[in-house]
């Protein structure tokens, strides 16, 4: 666990977390969290299957949805291994390098999908006050740009974390606060000054948060718009396009928010109850995204079971 050299004691192993006080049954709980993992790829793969193969479906909504499902899939498979480890067979160590990358991994597909969200909000917003004009402002070619864009940015904006980690210093402390790493989580293991990291990290969490005061934006010009037209057929049918996105705003922001706020103003905050809401900001949005968006969208839906023989 301990590796020394000619002027400290360094720890080379960190230690995840399951579910305090319920190590007994972490193979009983594992059942359910592996058919999650399992659904939220099968369901992932599915929508970029159906998307990729129906021509009808080339449009700028499926492909920020593509984007939305790719995010999930990367989430889904960076946290994966660690929590099967973990709760399958009960191996808790990571090296601090598998650590720091999978922390770049998990940072990284979080803030690709918080700007996908706020784009496709955009697109809602571009869809209802200018129909007429949709297909020519957002052509397929801007799409895959911006896309791309997303992705270059998402990376690099989590890049230095790795790298910063590195060079800390990390004795004493060992064990980390959930089943997989995140920045924050370990940079408190450190026992040589942090501030670049704190400073930087606060930064980030600005950067993604600053999604959702956009995104709340959106809507409001959204409301407005829709105010704005006469036909009470037509507001409910235009609200109707944007029941499956503010759906996975919710799934997506609600976790993060109830999480950082029992960490700033939970008093006797509940150690399991922090855990399961950090599990759940991974768990839920990839698993739950493709089940909102065929539930809602016609379109998807009748595609999906298309390919799978049904009417």
């Amino acid at each position: 666990m301990y590796a020394l050299n000619s002027s400290k004691i360094e720890i080379t192993t960190f230690f995840l977390i399951g579910i305090p006080g319920l190590e007994h049954v972490h193979v009983w709980i594992s059942v359910p969290i592996c058919f999650m993992y399992l659904v939220a790829i099968l369901g992932n793969c599915t929508i970029l299957f159906v998307i990729r193969t129906e021509p009808s479906l080339h449009a700028p909504m499926y492909y920020f949805l593509s984007m939305l499902a790719v995010s999930d899939l990367g989430l889904s498979l960076s946290s994966f291994p660690t929590m099967l480890r973990i709760f399958v067979f009960n191996a808790t160590g990571i090296s601090p390098n598998a650590c720091f990358a999978q922390e770049f991994f998990i940072h990284g597909f979080t803030d690709m999908e918080s700007s996908v969200l706020l784009v496709m909000s955009f697109d809602r917003f571009l869809a209802i006050r200018n129909p007429l004009r949709y297909s020519s402002i957002l052509t397929n070619a801007r799409v895959a740009k911006m896309g791309l864009v997303f992705l270059i940015k998402s990376m690099l904006l989590v890049l230095p974390f790795p790298f910063t980690l590195k060079k800390l210093t990390y004795c004493r402390k060992s064990l980390l606060s959930h089943s997989y790493c995140l920045h924050q989580d370990v940079m408190k293991l450190a026992c040589s000054d942090n501030t670049i990291n704190f400073f930087y990290g606060f930064f980030v969490a600005l950067c993604m948060m600053s999604d959702s005061v956009f995104i709340a934006v959106s809507y409001i010009f959204i409301l407005k718009t829709v105010m704005g037209i006469g036909s009470h057929k037509e507001r409910l049918k235009a609200l109707n396009t944007c029941v499956s996105h503010i759906c996975a705003v919710l799934i997506f922001y609600v976790p993060i928010i109830a999480l950082a706020s029992m960490h700033r103003f939970g008093k006797h905050k509940s150690p399991v109850a922090m855990i399961l809401i950090a599990d759940i900001f991974l768990l839920v949005p990839p698993l739950m995204n493709p089940i909102v968006y065929c539930v809602k969208t016609r379109q998807i839906r009748e595609k999906v079971w298309g390919k799978l023989g049904l009417k």
